[in-house]
């Protein structure tokens, strides 16, 4: 995996300078995993992505043992078949990670990270503008993360701007960057779950 760390002066991490936010056709839904980054050693920040990947490996490589234990789906299937695949996985990893906390994935030093380069995208006029769309369509109501918890069924899943997206570390597609109100979460969309969130990712 590479690791997403270019950095040119004046552009923001991992930008180059022909680097744009990838544009989604009409009517169809922004991914939730950023664009891949070409690394620079050079980064000062190198070490909190490196240690971030390193645990996301860590979590997928575990996801995909226990998903392995499971039967698979069938080519014809249906939404209660995925329901209940998404809830033994989940179970599963639930109980391998019984220890898990906030913060095991997004380490402290990843959680600053992240706030520094969204604080830029959720600027000035657009960003107010994305930062309502995203509002606006959560869920009003209250919610309480935790760690391997279900996402939510009152909540629909929510779409990522891309340029957020394009400022994040590349995910496996084992995870997907979504939000939470104003959380930052890591979603497992084949078990349902939330394995880590970063607590008021934006203003």
């Amino acid at each position: 995996m590479l690791l997403p760390l270019a950095l040119v002066a004046g552009l923001l991490p991992w930008q180059t300078p022909t680097s744009q936010a990838p544009t989604p056709p009409p009517g169809k839904r922004t991914t939730a995993v950023s664009p891949k980054k070409s690394e620079n050693p050079n980064d000062t920040n190198a070490a909190i992505v490196k240690e971030f990947v390193k645990r996301v490996d860590d979590y997928v490589a575990l996801h995909k043992k226990l998903e392995a234990t499971l039967p698979p789906l069938p080519k014809q299937t249906n939404p209660q078949v995925i329901d209940q695949h998404e809830r033994a996985l989940g179970k599963l990893i639930q109980q391998a990670r019984a220890k898990a906390k906030q913060g095991d994935l997004f380490t402290p030093a990843m959680q600053a990270f992240v706030r520094r380069l969204l604080a830029p995208v959720f600027s000035g006029t657009d960003g107010a503008h994305m930062r309502s769309e995203i509002l606006d369509n959560e869920y009003k109501g209250s919610v309480k993360l935790a760690p391997n918890a279900r996402y939510p069924d009152v909540i629909p899943v929510s779409t990522v701007p891309p340029q957020v997206l394009q400022n994040l570390p590349k995910l496996p597609e084992e995870l997907e960057y979504r939000f939470v109100r104003q959380n930052l979460i890591l979603f497992d969309p084949h078990a349902h779950t939330i394995p880590d969130w970063v607590p008021q990712a934006f203003k």
